[in-house]
């Protein structure tokens, strides 16, 4: 903007935005599983204006990006209801490419040839009526064994706890498209959840992640690793690492037949290497205070990546993440230089060439190629392009703040912003506290839209990585033990107060947001009001009774969850009915907006029902929408319109200001 730009005086909240709701859901989402074949690099995008599908894209050595696999096809793994790496390609014998992948609808595997693309792909997996059926995930081809290695997923009964997981290979001829039993079976169902397979340079051995009820991967997990017979079969398994209290998210193999891993044994991921043929691993760069890995959500994400020449491309930070080369006789990393803030765990390594998918405050995620001989980056895909003019977007600031007991809550605060508005002396704005999903996640400084749409308009946004979020140690994470419901509320409201305490924020106009574990925050947060009395509330797809999410309740993989979160159900049920916002709904007295996806299996709309059931008759002002096709997490372009501007709609009408660019919002009482 010019410095001669006029600056407007209006109340905080009735700024005038070029950000709408549509262009908002048109940036929604971002790019996921990189991965090279041959000399093309390749990843999936989202799709918001088609039905939500995840589409194949391809970008050539000449730079020439290419949308692949047209609809219906939805290149997108359900695993455990959160997915996992939905494809792999490979070079074969005869130099041809052939490209695997799960397709959404029918969870079934699929051959394609990108060299015959008038040639539909073709099924390698059958479907199966029980339960959830078949689903696969992080897969592995073995064009020298015509065969493709991956997690199974296999429903045995009609509960979503009746399931079992192994590593499996897949026939590459078809075989197994209509026969269940020409599926080999790697290692049995001995854990209940497993990642894919990572073989050896030389084929011979092979490593995975395994867990077991009721940890979650970030508690504790094994990294095993087996011998591969001639006859493809996996003998002498043995445990590596790991246990109940330490967790290994990532391992691959170096070029030397060394076996390289991420754990948290020394209370932060870090980087370790076992050599061939010893038996104790070492510490490549301990000591340092931040993560070289995350919580293991997806089966195929990669925050470690070796390279030929025995280094090895990382993605490091507390809070926030970089990429670096790290020399694993030194331990010095040094890092790529450029504008982002955050690296997906997303790593390809080409030569002296690693690509990424990274983001910045004011870009979006886009990919990234470094080349390690001379330390230069560049865009390489998926290139970020302004939806509208930079000077619109949020101004984040990297703040700690004070929670209980002097302990620290790390927050990215985004006050409002607009280029040529202001709000008037005296007035302070409106802020929204945004409690992240997981409980086990956090925010990222990175690009978003949908903080734009707000802040342009005078509502600041907070979005807390409460005590329980990743980025900053084992024992932040593990702060949230047995105390979720207050921990998380404590903290947000922590952050609500200190906003309000230095004149940053309206103390009288202040909501609470969050989907997921986040809309449990924010749940929980209205029925606390002794903690910080918000102005409203917008929940999203919710756990709200966690005794009856427990178990059969909800999805296989956080059926157990609430036991670190909580306790054991059966030892501590009190505290069950303590925490639960269902259970104390008698105490919410303010608005608030509840929206769920009809065919959530995670979250499941019986939560939201309960809740409305608990407050009918209490007069307190609330709306519910529902969104079928929709599951846990909105995708598809109309639907996340509808909930952003309904958010807004709540926060004019309980802020008190216009907002004529949104429907009014009619609540019931």
């Amino acid at each position: 903007m010019s410095s001669t730009t006029t600056v407007t005086t209006a109340p905080y909240g009735t700024w005038p935005s070029p950000i709408g709701a549509a262009l908002a859901a048109s940036n929604d989402g971002r790019p996921e599983y990189l991965g090279a074949v041959g000399e093309d690099i390749w990843w999936t995008a989202p799709r918001p204006a088609e039905g939500g599908r995840r589409a194949l894209v391809r970008r050539r050595p000449d730079g020439s990006e290419e949308s692949v696999l047209p609809q219906p096809w939805n290149v997108r793994s359900g695993l455990t209801e959160y997915g996992g790496r939905p494809w792999a390609g490979a070079r074969t014998g005869d130099g041809r490419s052939l490209v695997v992948f799960v397709h959404f609808p029918d969870q079934r595997l699929y051959a394609w040839d990108p060299g015959a693309p008038d040639t539909p792909p073709r099924p390698l997996t059958p479907v199966s009526a029980v339960g959830g059926g078949l689903r696969w995930a992080d897969p592995v081809i073995l064009a020298e064994r015509g065969e493709v290695w991956c997690v199974l997923e296999e429903f045995t009964g009609a509960a979503p706890t009746d399931v079992r997981r192994t590593v499996a290979a897949v026939p590459l001829d078809g075989s197994a498209a209509g026969d269940r039993t020409a599926v080999r079976e790697l290692t049995g169902d001995r854990h209940r959840f497993t990642t894919g397979p990572r073989l050896s340079p030389d084929g011979r051995r092979v490593a995975w992640i395994a867990w077991d009820h009721p940890r979650m991967p970030w508690d504790g997990t094994e990294l095993l690793t087996g011998s591969v017979t001639d006859d493809g079969r996996i003998d002498g398994v043995r445990v590596v690492a790991g246990g109940p209290e330490e967790s290994v998210c990532q391992a691959e193999w170096a070029p030397d037949g060394a076996l390289l891993y991420v754990s948290d044994a020394a209370g932060w991921w870090e980087p370790y290497r076992l050599p061939p043929g010893e038996e104790t691993a070492r510490a490549l760069c301990g000591g340092r205070g931040e993560e070289f890995g995350s919580a293991l959500w997806r089966p195929g994400t990669r925050w470690l990546a070796p390279l030929d020449d025995g280094l090895i491309a990382v993605i490091h930070g507390k809070g926030t993440t970089a990429l670096g080369i790290l020399d694993p006789t030194s331990g010095e990393v040094v890092d790529a230089p450029g504008p982002w803030t955050e690296w997906a765990p997303d790593l390809v390594v080409s030569g002296e060439r690693v690509t990424g998918i990274a983001a910045g405050p004011d870009r979006g995620y886009e990919i990234v190629e470094l080349d390690t001989r001379t330390g230069h980056t560049r865009v390489a895909g998926a290139a970020h392009r302004d939806p509208v003019d930079p000077a619109y977007y949020p101004r984040p600031e990297v703040r700690v703040f004070t929670g209980p007991d002097g302990r620290e809550i790390h927050a990215f605060v985004h006050p409002p912003h607009h280029p040529e508005y202001t709000g008037p002396d005296g007035e302070r704005p409106p802020y929204v506290i945004r409690a992240h999903g997981g409980p086990t996640g956090r925010y990222y400084l990175a690009f978003e839209l949908e903080v734009a749409y707000f802040t342009s308009r005078g509502i600041g946004v907070a979005e807390v990585n409460y005590g329980g979020s990743t980025g900053y140690g084992r024992a932040y994470r593990n702060r949230l033990r047995g105390g979720w419901g207050e921990v998380d509320v404590a903290d947000c409201a922590a952050v609500a107060r200190a906003l309000a305490a230095e004149g940053a924020a309206d103390p009288e106009r202040i909501a609470i947001s969050g989907g997921s574990a986040g809309g449990w925050t924010a749940a929980a947060s209205l029925t606390r009001p002794e903690e910080f009395r918000y102005a409203c509330g917008t929940i999203l797809y919710p756990v709200l009774d966690p005794a009856t999410w427990a178990g059969d309740g909800t999805h296989d993989l956080e059926s157990r969850y609430t036991e670190s979160l909580i306790g054991p159900l059966a030892e501590v049920p009190e505290r069950y009915r303590e925490l639960s916002p269902l259970h104390r709904a008698e105490r919410i007295t303010t608005p608030f907006l509840l929206l769920q996806g009809l065919d959530d299996a995670i979250c499941p709309p019986e939560q939201c029902e309960a809740l409305l059931e608990r407050i009918a008759g209490r007069g307190i002002p609330h709306a519910y929408l529902t969104f079928e096709g929709e599951g846990h997490g909105f995708r598809r372009a109309e639907t996340l319109i509808r909930v952003l501007e309904t958010e807004l709609a709540l926060y004019a009408r309980t802020f008190g200001f216009e907002r004529p660019d949104v429907p009014p919002l009619e609540l019931t009482r």
